[in-house]
């Protein structure tokens, strides 16, 4: 898939692996299955092209990453607590582009109505959303 995604076009096995090549020895067979199987499991589509196939994504890698952690938060008992451990993991670059990210989905009004709203909630509630804080060991 990183290749494809690389291109961000069209590709052939053949073209799938010269690039490979480059790095490692590898078989023509062997691309070809693995291409073959991407396209069982609906991640590529393909077009032929005279006898050989061209394969593009389906999705981008982005929106691949998205579904992939979609995907195994969903299966969490205790979701809450995932996404504590997952924020936990990250860098303060990647929590700052999970801030950035979160102010890109609500959008500029919900944005601006999210502090006025915040600050009339209960500290309770504050507190239940947040259980990173007040010392909690999981949160850090």
């Amino acid at each position: 898939m990183t290749r494809v995604w690389k291109w961000n076009r069209p590709v052939t096995v053949r073209e799938v692996l010269e690039d490979l090549q480059q790095e490692r020895s590898i078989a023509y067979t062997t691309v070809m299955t693995v291409l073959d199987n991407l396209h069982q499991k609906g991640w590529v589509r393909r077009e032929a092209e005279g006898r050989a196939y061209r394969y593009e994504a389906v999705s981008t890698r982005a929106a691949y990453a998205a579904a992939l952690m979609n995907d195994a938060w969903s299966q969490s008992d205790n979701p809450a607590a995932a996404l504590v451990a997952f924020f936990g993991m990250m860098s303060e670059e990647q929590r700052q582009a999970l801030r950035d990210a979160v102010r890109i989905v609500q959008g500029p009004e919900e944005t601006r109505e999210a502090p006025e709203a915040r600050r009339q909630e209960a500290p309770e509630a504050r507190q239940e959303q947040n259980p990173g804080s007040a010392g909690d060991a999981a949160g850090r």
